[in-house]
């Protein structure tokens, strides 16, 4: 179809795959209501993956010995900073006493859990996953800023034995090699460096006895650079699929990578929200030939402008961690979401994206049978699914452009 935009509609396969989460029964009865015109059965079998998606819980624990910036961590990873309202305390002293979870200020269905220190007198690591109440988390994040020590891999060998994973995080990278510039300027050499950091911490952790460990060399207060994407595409590719979209959402928009990935998870629910809008609280808009459920649109566009950064406390942050104003960071945003979300930006975009409501009708009927009922029943679903498409679209060109703009570069 010549006029359908590059990544647009969904294949067959990313149909089916976006099921991972449901139940066989669940697909059985949306399939059925589905073939059988019941729009309202499906939307609302629908609308129960979109909640459970939207509440998937993930439990990040963040580890190490006192002193290693893991409190930074919890922080640079939800993308708040040190000072900001919601920061977990850091010092150079332990100041975790006990397990402290701190929810994601914009998902807080992910929830960072800054833990006490290990190898304190308080917390032993033959009894620190009790202590910690080890069930809770879903994966850990073991930290150290100088080497590896017995502690660590202690911790590592009782986490494994417990059937839960684990990743080591080497910090205060920067620092490191910083330091190493100012002492041998002639001889610096970043790669080299980072390569010999990497293999001394897997010496360290062999040495105690740790089969082929995996290390991320990050920065707290550079998290784009070093390890950081390695680290974000092994966590995407090992969590469960429903905790893996609740990972992605939540991560700090540092790179266009990540934006990209976003997009793309995005996309993927559309297909969901427009049957829902068009199925289940279904009101009939003047001077349209579409029936929907606005207030669900209006919150969908929201986070759409929330996860990419574009809200106006986001855009402020930014622009001060660049030293740029907030102005200039905006001039390249052309969506009007970025402005205002309401009832009445709503039914405009929806008017706009009439012209698009057809070819997605003609898609689903033509590549994916089963859905061909979404579009039999009338074009609110075409308009629908074409304006959230083209708004997502937008919305993540301008994410684009900012994180450009900021940065003067492609980050």
């Amino acid at each position: 179809m010549a006029a359908q935009p590059p990544g647009a509609l969904p294949s067959k396969a990313e149909l089916i795959e976006e099921y991972d989460i449901i139940t066989e029964e669940d697909i059985e009865e949306i399939k059925d209501a589905l073939e059988g015109g019941r729009m309202a059965d499906a939307a609302s079998k629908i609308l129960e993956n979109l909640q459970a998606l939207e509440n998937a819980r993930l439990d990040i624990a963040v580890t190490g010995e006192s002193g290693s910036g893991k409190s930074s961590f919890v922080n640079a990873i939800r993308g708040v900073g040190d000072e900001d309202d919601g920061a977990a305390p850091t010092g150079v002293v332990e100041t975790t006493l006990k397990p402290t979870p701190y929810p994601h200020p914009k998902h807080p269905n992910v929830m960072v859990w800054d833990l006490p220190g290990i190898g304190t007198p308080s917390f032993r690591s033959d009894t620190y996953l009790e202590q910690v109440g080890f069930s809770r988390y879903d994966f850990f994040i073991l930290i150290a800023s100088e080497r590896f020590k017995t502690n660590h891999a202690r911790l590592a060998q009782e986490i494994q034995k417990q059937g839960k994973r684990f990743y080591f995080v080497r910090s205060k990278v920067d620092a490191d090699l910083e330091a190493t510039k100012k002492r041998r300027p002639h001889a610096y050499n970043e790669e080299v460096m980072l390569q010999q950091i990497r293999k001394n911490c897997q010496e360290c952790l062999e040495a105690e006895n740790v089969v082929s460990p995996r290390i991320f060399l990050l920065s707290n207060w550079e998290l784009s650079k070093y390890d950081f994407v390695l680290l974000e595409e092994t966590l995407e590719q090992e969590l469960p699929s429903h905790k893996r979209h609740a990972f992605l959402l939540a991560l700090p928009n540092i790179s266009l990578e990540i934006l990209r990935k976003k997009r793309e998870a995005l996309q993927k629910q559309i297909w969901k929200l427009a049957t829902v809008s068009c199925g289940v609280a279904a009101v009939p808009i003047p001077g349209l030939s579409v029936a929907c459920d606005v207030a669900l649109l209006i919150k969908a566009l929201s986070e759409y402008r929330k996860n990419f950064g574009l809200d106006d406390d986001s855009l402020g942050k930014l622009a001060e961690k660049v030293g740029k104003p907030l102005e200039e960071i905006k001039e390249v945003i052309k969506s009007p979401l970025a402005r205002e979300i309401s009832k009445d930006v709503v039914v405009k975009m929806l008017t706009k994206a009439g012209g698009g409501a057809l070819m997605v009708a003609e898609y689903f009927v033509s590549t994916v049978p089963v859905f061909g009922s979404l579009a039999a029943g009338g074009i609110s679903f075409g308009t629908t699914y074409y304006m959230l498409w083209s708004s997502l679209n937008e919305v993540a060109n301008d994410a684009h452009n900012v994180l450009i703009k900021a940065f003067e570069s492609d980050v």
